[in-house]
C-alpha cells in the first residue's frame, strides 16, 4: 500500500512540470503571433491614448517575462485571471459556464466508441480470417481516417436536412432547459423529473456524440481484436476448451484479459475527445468549450485562452492519473 501511495505521489508531481511547460508555450506563443487583443476588442479607430491606458489596465505594457511571472504566480494560486472583452468576468466562471456542456459530450461520445469499438472488436477477434473479420477491420482504418467536421457535416445533412428527424445545432430545444443543478443537462433533467428536457437533451447530444464515437471507436476495434486474438490462443483458453467449459464463460475470461490494454486507451481517448470536441462543437454550433476557446482566440482574449488551456491540461492530467491507478490496481504485472 505504501509504494502504491508513492506511485500516486510521483505520477501526481509529475502534472506540475507538464502543466507549466504548455502554459509557458501557450503564452509566448500568443504574444509572439501578430495582432493586439486590445484593438481587437475596441477597433482600430479608437485614439492612441486610449488604447494605451487600456493596455496598461491589462498589464500589456509590462515586459513580457514581468507579464510571465505574474500570470505564473497568479495561476499557482489558483487565479486564472479575468477576460479581456464583454464584461471581463474571472476567467474561471467563463470556464465553469462553457465546460459542463463540453463534458457532457465528451462523456456521451466517449460512452458510444467504447461500446462501438468493443463490440466490433470482440466480433472480429471471435470471427477471425472470416468476411465479418476482414469488414471490421475495414470499418476501423476508415473510422479512425474520417475527419470530425467532414463526418458530422454528412450526419447533419442526413439525419437533420434529408430526414429532418434529428436537430443539427444546439444543445437543448429553447424554453425547456432543466433547473441548474450540475449544468449537465441530462443528468439535471433526470433528477428534477423533467422528461421533456431530458428528451430534448439526448436528442441534440445523438448528432454530435454519435460523430465523436465513430471517429474514436476505430482504434478501440484494432486493439480489442488484437488483444482478443491474443488471448484466445494463450493455453489456459486451451484447457477450458478441453475441459468442456462453455464458449460463453470462455469469452467472459478471455474478454476480461484483453481489456486490460484498452484501459490505458480509453484514458488516452478521452483526452483526444476533449480535443476532438474543440472540432465537433464548432460543427454543431455546441456551446462548450471548443466553441468559447474559438471565439477568445479570433478575440485574442489572452487570459481566456491561457485558462482554458492550462484547465484543460489539468483535466486531462487528472484522468491520466485515475487511469494509471486502476491500470496498478487491475494489473499485478504492473509495478510500482
Amino acid at each position: 500500500m505504501a509504494s502504491l501511495k508513492a506511485y500516486i505521489a510521483t505520477r501526481a508531481l509529475l502534472v506540475i512540470p507538464t502543466v507549466i511547460i504548455l502554459l509557458t508555450l501557450v503564452f509566448f506563443i500568443l504574444r509572439i503571433l501578430p495582432g493586439d487583443p486590445i484593438a481587437s476588442m475596441v477597433g482600430q479607430k479608437v485614439p492612441p491614448e486610449v488604447l494605451e491606458r487600456l493596455r496598461e489596465e491589462a498589464g500589456l505594457n509590462k515586459p513580457i517575462f514581468v507579464q510571465y511571472f505574474e500570470y505564473l504566480f497568479n495561476i499557482l494560486h489558483g487565479d486564472f485571471g479575468r477576460s479581456m472583452i464583454w464584461g471581463k468576468r474571472p476567467v474561471i466562471a467563463e470556464i465553469m459556464d462553457r465546460f459542463p456542456a463540453t463534458l457532457e459530450l465528451t462523456i456521451f461520445g466517449f460512452i458510444l466508441s467504447v461500446l462501438i469499438g468493443v463490440f466490433t472488436g470482440s466480433i472480429a477477434a471471435f470471427k477471425r480470417n472470416s468476411k465479418l473479420d476482414a469488414s471490421m477491420r475495414i470499418y476501423s482504418i476508415i473510422a479512425y481516417s474520417l475527419f470530425i467536421p467532414w463526418f458530422g457535416m454528412v450526419l447533419q445533412m442526413i439525419f437533420g436536412v434529408y430526414l429532418k428527424i434529428l436537430p443539427i445545432a444546439g444543445r437543448i430545444a429553447p424554453g425547456v432547459e432543466p433547473e441548474r443543478i450540475t449544468t449537465l443537462y441530462v443528468l439535471d433533467s433526470i433528477l428534477t423529473l423533467n422528461f421533456d428536457a431530458l428528451s430534448s437533451s439526448l436528442i441534440h447530444l445523438f448528432l454530435p456524440s454519435l460523430t465523436l464515437g465513430i471517429v474514436l471507436s476505430g482504434a478501440y476495434t484494432r486493439l480489442v481484436r488484437n488483444n482478443l486474438i491474443d488471448v484466445l490462443s494463450q493455453d489456459y483458453i486451451t484447457a477450458y476448451k478441453a475441459r468442456g467449459v462453455k464458449d460463453r464463460k470462455i469469452a467472459l475470461h478471455a474478454m476480461k484479459n484483453a481489456f486490460i490494454p484498452v484501459i490505458t486507451l480509453m484514458g488516452l481517448q478521452f483526452a483526444i475527445l476533449l480535443a476532438g470536441a474543440v472540432l465537433t462543437e464548432t460543427t454543431f454550433s455546441w456551446p462548450g468549450m471548443g466553441t468559447f476557446l474559438l471565439e477568445r482566440i479570433q478575440y485574442r482574449d489572452y487570459n481566456s485562452v491561457q485558462g482554458a488551456i492550462v484547465f484543460y491540461a489539468l483535466f486531462v492530467a487528472l484522468i491520466s492519473l485515475v487511469v494509471d491507478i486502476i491500470y496498478a490496481l487491475i494489473d499485478p504485472r504492473v509495478r510500482y
